[in-house]
């Protein structure tokens, strides 16, 4: 019987085109997937890669095998990994994160372990009291947009995924901006309309401001609320313009009903941490910090 070891190695080199991508994807040693290779060549007595220094190219035998052992070793890998879930899954973890996050990514990343045992207690918030939360023991896992205080000790903070923020307004604000005026003192240009704000200190707003124009907003504020999303809805109406993530702004400039009031050459970003406390980090806590992590390798920047 050819051990599954051998398997696995030949369909990492099959899918990822070299043998060192395939021992990179294993954990291995590139020689360890070599002599794997080597071994079932020799059982099946037959070529299944042409080398060379651009990969390792299939033969007609390795897409036959391929096609028969691919889904089987893939039923397999889900079974354990759904297995580990299982075991690492159960228990109940307490997140923090901003409401809007919360309901955009964090959830549909989350929500397929609670069929696993996973029990979520979500608590929205902004970072700062979310964070003294998290110190104190109230919460066990932070998304936060800013790096923990220094007074706030004994926390550990990984850097996330980062964010891209856009200055939008309804059509009808675009419009009313004059685009030699925008070009030459942006600040001005853009004075005569009000903001929509997530808290008085207009956090976002007052950071995008100071990155491209160098100066604090001098617009009168005409809407404050503490949610992004309730945000977007003001502005999508008509109540001012506003700093938001891309990912959240993203339908609504797509559908025409807001348009990018300022272009930036280098998009202004902020850095999302996953924080906990320092020190040994429950399994199951560790489980949902590292799947948060997967999803934002995928995500890319929001």
């Amino acid at each position: 019987m050819t051990d599954l070891h051998l398997l696995t190695a030949f369909l990492e080199i099959y899918r990822r085109g070299s043998l060192t991508a395939a021992a990179t994807a294993l954990g291995v040693s590139q020689p360890t997937v070599s002599g794997r290779l080597a071994r079932l060549e020799e059982q099946l007595g037959d070529t299944l890669f042409v080398r060379s220094r651009g990969g390792a190219e299939p033969t007609e035998r390795a897409h036959e095998v391929a096609r028969r052992i691919g889904p089987h070793l893939d039923g397999l890998r889900r079974a354990l990994a759904e297995e580990a879930d299982d075991k690492s899954c159960k228990g109940t973890v307490r997140l923090g994160a901003a409401g809007e996050f919360t309901a955009t990514r964090l959830l549909p990343a989350l929500a397929p372990l609670t069929r696993h045992g996973l029990r979520l207690h979500v608590t929205p918030g902004v970072a700062e009291p979310l964070l003294a939360s998290l110190s104190t023991g109230e919460l066990d896992l932070v998304v936060s947009p800013v790096r923990p205080p220094a007074k706030l000790r004994g926390l550990t903070a990984t850097p996330f995924l980062d964010e891209e923020f856009v200055l939008v307004g309804t059509p009808t604000a675009a419009r009313s901006i004059d685009p030699e005026r925008l070009a030459e003192n942006p600040v001005a240009a853009l004075a005569h309309l009000p903001l929509v704000a997530y808290t008085e200190e207009l956090p976002i707003i007052r950071r995008y401001w100071r990155s491209e124009f160098g100066r604090r907003p001098p617009n009168p504020v005409s809407v404050l609320v503490p949610d992004l999303r309730a945000v977007l809805a003001a502005v999508i109406a008509g109540a001012g313009i506003s700093v938001l993530p891309r990912y959240l702004a993203e339908p609504a400039l797509g559908a025409g009903s807001l348009e990018t009031l300022h272009r930036t050459e280098v998009p202004p970003l902020n850095t999302l941490y996953l924080v906990t406390r320092s020190g040994p980090v429950e399994p199951v806590v560790r489980t949902v910090r590292h799947r948060l992590l997967d999803h934002a390798a995928a995500w890319g920047t929001l």
